[in-house]
């Protein structure tokens, strides 16, 4: 037991004052660990860092780093404290792959929120659009809304309209702004939307009356989705209570049978 607290030990001592290079290490059976990277891993971290130039492997293998430092430093705990078992050391383990896996799941959480944020602010700002599209045409509508408009849009109508000012008179655009924001009916939306610029004088009004109907369809369903998110909300406060409060009464149970057996 003490020559595997030192081994230990030793260890955490040479990382920490990089006598041990982890970071050469990790480097090294890298080909091995790509395994463990999740197939859309690189995408969220486009999505919340757009602008930035990121090392895709650096931040993986910050992960994998904070992963084996937690289960080496649980276990050195372990060790020193007497407790050392198997079933402690499975805990350890399975702590350092929720630390090593928080990393993901925090991008994947960013992206479900910002889709929601955008599913839920789309048909009012769409709504805005419609009264504009009224007096103007649609690519100065679009410009005129930029300011006003959600700010998690506005670098995409940005982009809109900068195509749309460069010749671009296609439905491309409109289509690259849908699989930007790819939302609950964005691409419907923005297909409707380039029809009505399309739309002759004379039946531009009807396309505005088709295109202000799914606008309204559009909100009633975000206004529905809201109060469900409300009742799902409520639902998961009391399961967490009711999930801690059994969990706490098991782990009491777990730890009082686990001294009666060390006593015994």
């Amino acid at each position: 037991m003490e020559f595997l607290i030192v081994i230990v030990a030793v260890i955490l001592i040479f990382v920490y004052n990089q006598i041990l290079d982890a970071k050469s290490f990790i480097r090294r059976v890298n080909p091995f660990l790509k395994k463990f990277m999740e197939k859309d891993y690189e995408f969220l971290l486009r999505v919340k860092y757009p602008n930035q130039d990121l090392d895709i492997n650096k931040l993986f293998e910050a992960r994998i780093r904070n992963g084996v430092i937690t289960i080496l430093v649980g276990i050195f705990f372990l060790l020193i404290t007497g407790s050392f078992s198997y079933m402690y050391v499975l805990f350890v383990i399975i702590l350092g792959f929720i630390i090593f896996k928080s990393g993901y799941s925090n991008l994947k959480s960013y992206y479900k929120a910002r889709l929601h944020y955008m599913d839920s602010m789309l048909p009012y700002y769409l709504k805005s659009l419609e009264i504009l599209v009224q007096h103007y045409t649609v690519p100065v509508a679009i410009s005129k809304s930029i300011d006003t408009a959600p700010e998690i849009f506005q670098s995409g109508l940005r982009e809109l309209t900068a195509k749309i000012d460069a010749g671009d008179s296609t439905i491309q655009p409109y289509v690259d702004f849908a699989n930007e924001y790819p939302v609950r009916d964005s691409m419907r939306m923005m297909r409707l939307l380039y029809r009505v610029g399309l739309g002759s004088n004379e039946d531009k009004h009807e396309q505005i009356m088709m295109f202000s109907r799914t606008v309204s369809q559009l909100q009633n369903k975000a206004r529905e989705q809201k109060y469900k998110d409300r009742l799902e909300a409520m639902e998961k406060r009391t399961l967490m209570m009711l999930f801690v409060t059994g969990g706490g009464v098991l782990l009491v149970l777990f730890i009082s049978m686990t001294l009666m057996m060390n006593v015994a």
